[in-house]
């Protein structure tokens, strides 16, 4: 639970647990460097937020304002975050893999006055677009050099500063006149605009949702029912990106407002070893991540003895059954008991230890998890906690209980949320953690938004008998990878159809590592392009030759180098890994275009899915 629930902005509750945990010796947060982790206390953090709220105040910037992050995850994120908040500034945080088109996009819409950025290489991406973006007055820098050996020609009327000018800046305010940030903070209202989180939808370019203070204060509230956390104990590794609402509001506000400490990974390639290194009791995560690590205990068990290995499966089937007992809320009797114990001790405890060996349990959401996943991680004695929800809903719907799991399930509602399911099977949602609408999109709003304010969510589903939460399917096209990224389709797969060599196309890719494709070749351009290689491809005048047309490894090469071509300027979670050439068109007459000429994906699956399944095989190349 919160430490005080007595807030009705971010800004207070910032307040009230600084205020609350000022003279405490647990660490706010903690922060690699040097090659260690050092702890930042809730006085420091503070005294740091103060003095940059005051510095943002000397640049001009003020309530109503919107500023602009372009950062990984770090300490100064969220250092700018709140020092934005206690303003009554809205921040508009972008994904560090974006590209320049992209930010200019967002922060031309948005019309940020400043850009936090944090690195050369994001500073170098925004000075391509800078005079896009005619709203920007200032560029504040995180890292000291960032701007060393660029060029600052196009910055015409922007001026650049650090984040520890800002901050020194700040210090001397708050020295010569104090208590200004409190006054600040009583200034923000409940319904006083938080954050613009900009999301993709199939067509078109992203939106702004706008999610205000109360909004958030809701969905913490809520969520708090769902995540018990402790303040004295427990310690949450950071990784996803909080520029995304999932992590922002349960690995990072939520966490905060319990009084938790708050760890950063120094980057995914290194979170094994910061999981040892921190050793947390809580992590927010994806489908994706479980999915590896359940890859990867089962990996390093098949390279061990043959009697380990039958040790190994022993326990792991020992662990399931558990589990389904009491997921089925049924007895776990003596002799099950007994044997995991048994199990806990030959293989369960190593494979805690690799987490640090003190956690409790992980929160997944931005993608469904599945069942064998949820129950691998279950049996090792690691409770999993499954949530749902979008941004437009701050983000969190429904989450499953800490000893009341359904796998399966996205789980019960938050109490202070409601949720319906319309006519049509459509998930809909009512309550204060509806954003206010899209930014400066009437109509897009009021087409998710009816008058009686429920939010319709895209998705299909259903109550079980228990009240528990389904997702049956999705209303729309758009994938979420097993990493949580949302990808439209239809962009894609019209970019990679302008090869010549591509006839037809359709990507996989929802609740799957990564994307694939199903291709059909322009059977008379592959020929000749087999024939400008110097190759003899014959005519494909008939099925036998295009079948060996399309598993020769010429064709495959040819195809394979104009998709890496035209997906440059994706990003890495929307380009094609992998993909099968089809010898047969798809057709009205064998059912898998519909009468308008459009592909029928599930039928296409349904016809390829072993060829869809081979392409998943072995993991990530």
């Amino acid at each position: 639970m919160p430490l005080v629930n007595d807030f009705s902005t971010i800004a207070e509750m910032f307040r009230v647990v600084t205020s609350t945990l000022s003279k405490s010796r647990k660490d706010a947060f903690m922060v690699k460097e040097g090659g260690a982790y050092r702890g930042v206390s809730y006085n420091t953090f503070y005294q740091d937020v103060e003095a940059l709220s005051l510095g943002f105040r000397s640049l001009g910037l003020s309530r109503g304002d919107r500023l602009g992050i372009m950062s990984e995850n770090r300490l100064e994120w969220i250092l700018t975050d709140f020092a934005a908040l206690c303003n009554g500034i809205a921040d508009v945080p972008v994904f560090p893999i974006l590209t320049p088109e992209q930010i200019a996009y967002v922060f031309h819409d948005a019309e940020v006055s400043a850009i936090v950025c944090s690195n050369k290489f994001q500073l170098g991406k925004l000075l391509k677009v800078v005079a896009q973006i005619p709203s920007l007055h200032h560029i504040i820098l995180i890292q000291e050099d960032a701007a060393e050996n660029l060029d600052l020609s196009t910055l015409s009327g922007v001026k650049v500063t650090t984040l520890g000018t800002m901050i020194s800046e700040g210090r001397k305010i708050a020295k010569a006149v104090p208590g200004q940030l409190d006054e600040l903070i009583d200034r923000v209202e409940p319904d006083d605009l938080l954050t613009l989180i900009y999301t993709s939808g199939t067509t078109g370019n992203p939106k702004g949702v706008m999610l205000t203070h109360r909004n958030l204060v809701a969905n913490i509230k809520g969520a708090t029912d769902a995540i018990p956390i402790r303040h004295e104990t427990d310690v949450v590794l950071s990784y996803l990106p909080l520029c995304h609402a999932f992590e922002r509001m349960a690995g990072y506000y939520t966490c905060f407002a319990c009084g938790a400490t708050i760890a950063f990974a120094e980057s995914i390639d290194t979170l094994i070893t910061n999981l040892a290194e921190v050793r947390p009791t809580l992590m927010t995560t994806v489908p994706r991540f479980l999915e590896r690590f359940k890859s990867r205990v089962e990996n390093q068990a098949g390279q061990k003895s043959e009697r380990d290995q039958k040790v190994f499966n022993w326990a792991v089937e020992v662990g399931r059954k558990r589990f389904r007992k009491i997921e089925k809320k049924k007895r776990v009797g003596i002799m099950l008991k007994l044997k995991y114990a048994i199990a806990d001790r030959l293989v369960f405890r190593t494979i805690r230890e690799r987490t640090g060996g003190r956690l409790r349990f992980f929160v997944s959401g931005g993608a469904a998890l599945p069942r064998d996943v949820g129950e691998f991680i279950f049996a090792t004695g690691i409770n999993v906690i499954e949530g749902y929800g979008l941004t437009e809903s701050s983000p969190v719907i429904s989450a499953n209980r800490l000893e009341k799991a359904k796998l399966g399930t996205v789980g019960l509602p938050l109490p202070n949320v409601e949720v319906r399911i319309a006519k049509d099977g459509e998930i809909l949602t009512r309550g204060e953690h509806v954003m206010r609408g899209y930014y400066k999109d009437l109509a897009g709003t009021a087409e998710v938004i009816d008058p009686e304010g429920w939010l319709s969510t895209g998705d299909i589903g259903e109550f079980d008998r228990d009240g528990y939460l389904r997702i049956t399917d999705r209303k729309k096209h758009i994938f979420v990878s097993s990493g949580g990224k949302n990808i439209a389709p239809g962009p894609i797969e019209d970019l990679l159809s302008s090869s010549r060599l591509i006839g037809q196309i359709m990507l996989v890719g929802d609740d799957r590592p990564y994307l694939t494709a199903l291709i059909v070749p322009e059977f008379e351009a592959l020929v000749d392009m087999l024939r400008e290689e110097g190759g003899h491809p014959g005519k494909a005048n008939n099925a036998d030759a295009r079948k060996q047309m399309a598993e020769s490894e010429s064709t495959l090469g040819l195809i394979e180098a104009d998709i890496r071509r035209l997906q440059r300027p994706l990003s890495a979670f929307e380009r094609v890994r992998r993909f099968e050439v089809l010898p047969e068109e798809f057709t009205v007459e064998n059912g898998m275009l519909t009468p308008t000429l459009k592909v029928k994906r599930k039928e296409v699956m349904k016809v390829y899915a072993e060829l869809i399944e081979g392409m998943y095989a072995g993991g990530e190349e």
